[in-house]
């Protein structure tokens, strides 16, 4: 009888302390949203800052060690590979994709496994950039960006790594310049084939290219061009571009709320919820002039999976590129399913090439908490045997 009443009472005591937490938890999460928001918090050097797009750079920091999202620590490396690693993200989304939280921070992550760090930010376009597109953003920016890359890290050569439209701006700057100092390219669900698979992007391109007939019917005898239209008009608010993303997961956004209610009393649940939810609550708007380009080379021809991409009077030829390349896709992604990015290993012209599946959805998979131990872990270490000082491009080929 002792014993029940034993643990009755530590039963009592433990709901009193997670009433208690939980009271404490709701206040802040109602009122005191900011301090339970965990993003960003990585300290970075402004290498560039310009009207819309700046890069950062992540220097290693003061502690020995980080911590992981399954709570074990890893090892800080201070001896740094001699190239520098540039992340590319997509546009419509904030630099905290690759800075989420303390324990679940790609930059953080990569910077501990040994790499010069720098991160290229899109800035917050509005609606006075709608007209930017594909090459003022894979070729112009990002080109941009490159060169002070090499002018802060003293090193010509250097490696890419693109999410999504990121991933594409990567392969697009490559197709087009062909550049010679570029060893390494990584891309995470990066859409290519869009008539090979099935997919949120892949069905938007399938209704384009049902409509391109009409469309060029119109055009052919009411002289209504797609050049002729505003590209600010076609530009996506940035509730548009929050609800695709959701949309990819739509249970996902009603389940964490009940989560949420369940499990107040538990700080870092809370964090991490208040965390992720600001981060998907913040979208950016999404540039006109991308998405009518992206509407004619991607959706409306497929040039992606042709490997020649046509944007105005420029040619990208992916199909050209030679540099040692890695690409990833979600299992899970309902945007850009394995099939759609996997055509990519079949067109660039790279010795060194591969293509891998991991776990997590379109955003799970390069922010995911399973991410650390798959996207992330299996880039660092393939880019660490390709970013020595004297490595020799293709002297890994065969290895896909």
């Amino acid at each position: 009888m002792s014993d029940l009443t034993d643990r009755l009472f530590d039963g009592g005591l433990e709901l009193n302390r997670r009433l208690a937490r939980g009271a404490a938890n709701s206040v802040d999460w109602l009122f005191k949203r900011d301090t339970l928001i965990q993003s960003g918090r990585t300290w970075f050097e402004l290498v560039h800052d310009s009207d819309l797009m700046a890069l950062r750079y992540y220097e290693l920091p003061d502690e020995d060690e980080i911590e992981l999202p399954d709570g074990s620590s890893l090892p800080i490396r201070r001896r740094q590979h001699a190239l520098p690693l540039v992340l590319v993200p997509p546009l419509g989304v904030t630099t905290e994709t690759f800075d989420l939280m303390p324990q679940r921070s790609l930059v953080k992550y990569l910077v501990a496994r040994g790499f010069k760090v720098y991160l290229v930010d899109w800035g917050r376009p509005t609606k006075t950039h709608g007209h930017l597109g594909l090459r003022d953003y894979a070729c112009d920016m990002l080109g941009e960006a490159l060169g002070h890359v090499r002018r802060h890290s003293g090193s010509a050569e250097l490696s890419l790594m693109g999410w999504c439209m990121g991933g594409l701006f990567c392969l697009l700057y490559q197709g087009v310049s062909r550049d010679p100092k570029v060893r390494n390219m990584v891309t995470v669900a990066s859409p290519i084939d869009l008539e090979s698979g099935s997919g949120v992007i892949a069905g938007v391109a399938g209704v384009a290219q049902a409509l391109d007939g009409p469309a060029q019917l119109v055009s052919r005898y009411s002289n209504l061009l797609l050049d002729t239209l505003d590209p600010a008009l076609l530009s996506t608010p940035p509730w548009l571009t929050t609800l695709v993303f959701k949309l990819t997961d739509p249970l996902a956004s009603v389940s964490t709320y009940w989560d949420l209610m369940t499990r107040l009393y538990d700080r870092e649940f809370v964090e991490s919820h208040s965390t992720t939810s600001d981060y998907l609550n913040h979208m950016l708007l999404y540039p006109g002039g991308v998405l009518r380009d992206m509407a004619r080379t991607a959706m409306g021809g497929n040039q992606f999976a042709s490997g020649r991409v046509e944007f105005g009077d420029t040619v990208a030829q992916l199909d050209r590129i030679g540099c040692n390349f890695l690409g990833f896709a979600g299992e899970g992604d309902k945007l850009v399913p394995p099939e759609v990015a996997e055509r990519i290993v079949d067109i660039v012209a790279s010795k060194d090439r591969d293509f891998r599946i991991a776990p997590g959805g379109h955003m799970g998979v390069i922010i995911g908490s399973r991410a650390c131990n798959a996207v992330w872990a299996e880039t660092a270490q393939w880019l660490g045997r390709r970013s020595a000082k004297q490595g020799r491009r293709g002297a890994l080929a065969g290895t896909r």
